[in-house]
């Protein structure tokens, strides 16, 4: 898949991302926010943001000098980008050193700083750059209702747990997953200890979930690639809660039932 280069292009993927989380629960209100990495400016930024500021990083990020980044603003509601792009987002252009950058804003903007958890964002960004040598990454924060509130049951939350708990009813959802879901503990929402943790477990995972809060995904290929994947998981998830409602009586895929998919897809997994 080609990602999108143009401010245009990016703002319409980011406006259909928060309209299907939005669909899925997964973004209630002010919840969610949404970031896209890109190395080389695109030509169209002024016909968006034409307001030019300076403001400080809240982690530094010397990897990512000269980096282009579009944001979601704090307190944006994801499911309103699409109807008025430049009132919910703006762009992030790191300057060298990485601990300031140039911010481009629009008259329209209805937010006073970008998304308090930009902190998450831009270390997993850099991290996925300098060691991968991308041009281009999304990465989205997001509370899907079946994920999270599965991840309220003690006994489920571990990798190997979860996996098998979400994984087991569609086969489709290893395919398109097949390093699975890395599973955090709780931590507090935008510390220093989740953003460490958070950089660390997307190294090889393009989910993670926070216990009792949401998760993060990150794409090479556009904020929407990104949701399909939490969408996935989310049905995963839904199934699993549906199952215990009944009393945990469906047996989902058996382990070697999912392991004939993995044979028949050439899946690069060890979780079947």
């Amino acid at each position: 898949m080609t990602h999108p280069t143009t401010a245009a292009a990016i703002l319409d993927s980011m406006g259909k991302a928060g309209a299907r989380l939005d669909h899925i629960g997964a973004c209630e209100a002010g919840a969610g926010n949404i970031s896209v990495s890109i190395r080389q400016t695109p030509a169209d930024l002024d016909d968006f943001f034409p307001e030019v500021s300076s403001i400080d990083l809240p982690v530094q990020v010397p990897g990512l000098a000269g980096w282009t980044f579009f944001v979601t603003g704090s307190g944006s509601r994801l499911r309103e980008i699409g109807e008025d792009p430049t009132a919910n987002v703006s762009v992030i252009i790191v300057d060298d050193g990485g601990t300031t950058a140039t911010w481009r804003t629009s008259p329209r903007r209805t937010f006073v700083r970008p998304t308090s958890e930009f902190n998450s964002h831009l270390g997993v960004h850099e991290d996925q750059v300098t060691r991968r040598g991308l041009d281009f990454q999304a990465v989205i924060h997001a509370q899907p209702p079946y994920l999270v509130q599965l991840s309220h049951i003690p006994a489920l939350r571990n990798d190997e747990a979860f996996n098998r708990a979400v994984l087991r009813w569609e086969p489709e959802t290893i395919v398109q997953l097949p390093g699975g879901i890395k599973v955090l503990g709780f931590m507090v929402p935008g510390s220093e200890e989740l953003g460490l943790n958070n950089v660390e477990a997307l190294r090889d995972h393009q989910i993670v979930l926070w216990s009792k809060h949401g998760l993060m995904v990150r794409s090479d290929d556009s904020p929407l690639a990104a949701v399909d994947k939490v969408e996935y998981v989310e049905t995963g998830a839904m199934y699993e809660y549906r199952n215990l409602a009944i009393g945990g009586t469906g047996e989902g895929l058996l382990a070697e039932e999912g392991h004939r998919v993995v044979e028949a897809f050439g899946v690069d997994t060890d979780l079947f």
